[in-house]
C-alpha cells in the first residue's frame, strides 16, 4: 500500500506492485514516515518548485525502515539492519557529483519529488550506500527525525557555525528547532528562535533555546525588528538562518545578521524581492548564502540523534497508522496549535 498524490488536491491510498530488487540495492521495509511541510505544498498546490506534478507520485522522504532483502553486491548492510533513509537518486557522473555534492546534480530524483515515488509505501528499493544504520537505542521515529536533522547539519556547516558563533533561528518549526540542537552541538555561545506562534516558541524552548516573539509589524518594519531581536539577544547574530522561506522572513534574516556575518536561507522562498535596499546590506558585507537538501551529512545527523541531550520525539505532535494517513495530511495541513511533526506508522504502534 501506499499514499499517492494522484492530482493536485486528489490524495488516495493505493496498492503497488512489490519493488524489484538491483545488485546494489536493499529492500526495505518502512517503518516510520514524517511528513513535511514540501508534502503538504505539493498536495496543495500540484509542484514545488520547478517540480510539477504531471502524473502520480507517492509522497515521504523523510523515513526509516528495516532491511529485509538485498542485492548481490551488498556488502554494508544485512537483513534485518535498521536503517535511516537518504532521500535522492544522484547519476554519480556528473561534474557536481564528481567535485563530492551530489546534493547538485542536475539529474538528481529525489524521492517524493515528481516524477520519482516517495517512501510512503510498504516496501521500498534504494541504494544500499544510502541507506543508515541506526544505533540500537534509536528508535525509529527518531530515526525519521534525522532527515530533518540533517537539513540543519547541512545548513550549520554552509554558514560555518562555530565555537562562540551567536546563532538566530527565523522559524520555530520542525527545520528551525532541528538547525537550533544542530547549532549547539557545534558550540554556538548563543541560539535564539523567533516565530509568531507562541505554542511553536514554547517547543523550541524546550529544546534549550533561547526565544523571541514576533508581533504582526515586525515582518514589515525590518531596521526596529532587527533591533528588538539584537537587544533580546544581548549581542547581535553573526549566524542567521531563515527556515521559514517568506519574502518577509528572509528580508528580517538578512537585516538582523550582523557586519560580516552569514545570513543562510533553510526555507524554500517564495516571489520576488520588492522594496528591500539590500546594498545596506552588501556595504555591511553580510554573506547571503543558501542551503539545499544535505550531502554527506547524514552520518553527522545520526551521531547527533544517538547523543543528543533532548528527547527528539518530543518533535512528534501526531502519530498514525498508515490506513490513517489521509487524516495525517489533513492535520498537517491545517496547522492547528500544537502542531508540529506529524508521523505515519507503517507498521502498527507498540508501546508509544
Amino acid at each position: 500500500m501506499s499514499v499517492v498524490l494522484c492530482a493536485k488536491q486528489d490524495l488516495k491510498f493505493e496498492p503497488r506492485p512489490m519493488p524489484k530488487i538491483g545488485p546494489r540495492d536493499v529492500l526495505l521495509a518502512m517503518d516510520c514516515v514524517g511528513i513535511c511541510g514540501t508534502d503538504i505544498h505539493l498536495w496543495q498546490e500540484g509542484k514545488i518548485g520547478a517540480d510539477v506534478l504531471n502524473s502520480p507520485v507517492v509522497l515521504g522522504h523523510e523515513a526509516s525502515g528495516v532491511v529485509c532483502d538485498l542485492g548481490r553486491k551488498v556488502k554494508n548492510l544485512q537483513a534485518g539492519d535498521r536503517v535511516v533513509v537518504e532521500p535522492g537518486k544522484f547519476c554519480r557522473d556528473c561534474e557536481m557529483c564528481r567535485r563530492g555534492r551530489y546534493n547538485l546534480c542536475p539529474f538528481m530524483q529525489f524521492h517524493s519529488c515528481p516524477p520519482t515515488d516517495g517512501l510512503l509505501q510498504n516496501y521500498f528499493t534504494h541504494d544500499a550506500d544510502m541507506c543508515h544504520k541506526l544505533p540500537d537505542h534509536l528508535t525509529m521515529e527518531e530515526g525519521a527525525l534525522c532527515e530533518p536533522l540533517t537539513v540543519g547539519v547541512a545548513a550549520a556547516r554552509r554558514a560555518k557555525v562555530k565555537l562562540s558563533s551567536n546563532v538566530l533561528i527565523v522559524g520555530a518549526g520542525p527545520i528551525g528547532i532541528a538547525t537550533a540542537i544542530v547549532c549547539q552541538t557545534f558550540g554556538a555561545a548563543k541560539v535564539m528562535v523567533i516565530d509568531k506562534k507562541p505554542d511553536r516558541l514554547e517547543k523550541a524552548a524546550g529544546f534549550g533555546n533561547m526565544t523571541m516573539t514576533l508581533g504582526d509589524r515586525d515582518g514589515r518594519e525590518y531596521n526596529e525588528t532587527a533591533q528588538k531581536i539584537h537587544e533580546c539577544m544581548g549581542c547581535i547574530p553573526d549566524k542567521v538562518f531563515d527556515c521559514h522561506g517568506s519574502q518577509e522572513t528572509f528580508k528580517l534574516a538578512i537585516r538582523s545578521t550582523g557586519w560580516g556575518g552569514t545570513c543562510c536561507l533553510v526555507g524554500m522562498a517564495s516571489g520576488n524581492f520588492t522594496n528591500f535596499p539590500l546594498m545596506d546590506d552588501v556595504m555591511r558585507e553580510v554573506e547571503i548564502t543558501a542551503n539545499f537538501r544535505y550531502c554527506n551529512d547524514f552520518p553527522s545527523a545520526i551521531n547527533i540523534a544517538a547523543h543528543c541531550k533532548y528527547d527528539l520525539s518530543n518533535l512528534i505532535s501526531h502519530r498514525y497508522d498508515l490506513e490513517d494517513a489521509l487524516s495525517a495530511f489533513e492535520t498537517a495541513s491545517k496547522q492547528e496549535k500544537g502542531t508540529m511533526k506529524v508521523m505515519i506508522h507503517m507498521l502498527p504502534q507498540e508501546g508509544i
